[in-house]
């Protein structure tokens, strides 16, 4: 099977992994002045949030509101920036169809838990390494307008030869919807026309991710 159509997976996490998780988030707010202890902080947080992934995520004004201290969030926000970073410098190392489980993760990590649909374009140079990840639209819970002319301009302006094309469901299932589908082949149709190939179209769900390709959409 092609890496690019070997993504279509949910890794449940183990009870065991869990527990770490609860153990880290609580060694971490121990010693940040949030409320309470820091197992007990930790628990609210990861039951509120649904996961060590899902505190990850949620933005400093929903952390405030939950009652975490500003310098947690503080904090948290820069482990959030590193594990990021080390994410898309590792994606970004080979060629993407040699490194798509780097991506994969870089992906998860960036949008399975993010609170509103965002459309990404990942713009690739001629030997498939990714130049520039760029977000083209963000929108609400449900939805985000994507303006198909300005995907394919900006893969023009940074004389890209391919694209990836991905965006989240917030409601955590990453199946394709019809809505989807015709905009990705809209994309599709446009770039054609300048002899730049898109690749693939990943939907990132808490649930796992979905590969346009591997569903044989595209």
């Amino acid at each position: 099977m092609s890496p690019l159509a070997a993504i279509d997976r949910t890794t449940p996490i183990s009870p065991s992994e869990e527990a770490a998780d609860l153990h880290l988030l609580a060694a971490f707010l121990e010693d940040r002045a949030f409320p309470g202890s820091g197992r007990a902080a930790a628990v609210c947080l990861i039951d509120e949030f649904g996961g060590l992934a899902g505190v990850g995520a949620a933005d400093a004004v929903t952390l405030a509101r939950a009652g975490m201290s500003s310098r947690a969030v503080a904090d948290l926000g820069r482990v959030r920036a590193l594990a990021l970073a080390m994410a898309r410098d590792e994606a970004c190392r080979r060629p993407v169809v040699s490194s798509w489980s780097a991506l994969m993760t870089y992906l998860r990590a960036s949008l399975a838990h993010a609170p509103r649909e965002q459309f990404r374009a990942l713009y690739l140079d001629k030997r498939n390494i990714l130049m520039r990840d760029e977000l083209r639209a963000d929108g609400t819970v449900d939805h985000a307008p994507v303006y198909v002319r300005e995907v394919v301009r900006r893969a023009l302006e940074l004389s890209a030869s391919a694209m990836i094309l991905v965006h989240n469901h917030p409601s955590g299932d990453p199946t394709p919807s019809q809505a989807d589908i015709t905009m990705t082949r809209r994309i599709i149709e446009a770039a054609r026309v300048f002899d730049i190939r898109v690749h693939d179209h990943v939907v990132v769900g808490r649930e796992g991710t979905k590969s346009f390709r591997a569903l044989g959409l595209m």
